[in-house]
């Protein structure tokens, strides 16, 4: 069973895996993501662990701060970010189940947020594919991202 959690220091060693090359283009890894929350020190930014059967199988992040604003206008916006799956447990449905919990679980712990927006490189055709699957719209908006067109995405809740 897949279930979310805010992430704990403990999570750590389930969600430390090393991406391919291919996936490193359209993602950062959990350490760089926390990292970049620690720097920021703005309240703004909730790592969550994926598990899957009690087991720390992936990770993301959702950031409202700032930069969620060059995806929406909503203030009350959270951008979804720095999403993987341990490539070990890839191709079981942990992904898709995980972006349709997401819902509730921002439901739950965020009250005001009533819309999840992401950016997803073009190239990244079956992560695109997953997020139509479980609800998200894209509208026709692109931003240039590190590696190449983004489409920008959304999800109203």
């Amino acid at each position: 069973m897949v279930s979310l959690h805010f992430y704990k220091p403990e999570d750590f060693s389930g969600v430390n895996y090393t991406l391919d090359e291919q996936q490193s283009q359209y993602t950062s890894t959990a350490e760089f993501a926390l990292q970049r929350i620690e720097e920021r020190n703005d309240g703004q930014g909730f790592s969550v662990t994926i598990f899957e059967d009690e087991k720390p199988a992936g990770y993301f992040v959702l950031d409202f701060g700032d930069d969620k604003l060059e995806l929406t206008d909503n203030p009350n916006s959270a951008l979804l970010r720095s999403l993987s799956i341990n490539p070990e447990l890839q191709g079981r449905g942990i992904g898709k189940t995980a972006m349709i919990k997401v819902d509730d679980f921002v439901r739950e712990n965020f009250k005001d947020c009533d819309e999840i927006v992401l950016a997803v490189n073009q190239n990244n055709t079956s992560a695109y594919d997953l997020y139509l699957k479980v609800g998200y719209s894209f509208d026709g908006k692109t931003r240039m991202g590190r590696s190449g067109t983004q489409y920008l995405m959304y999800k109203k809740l």
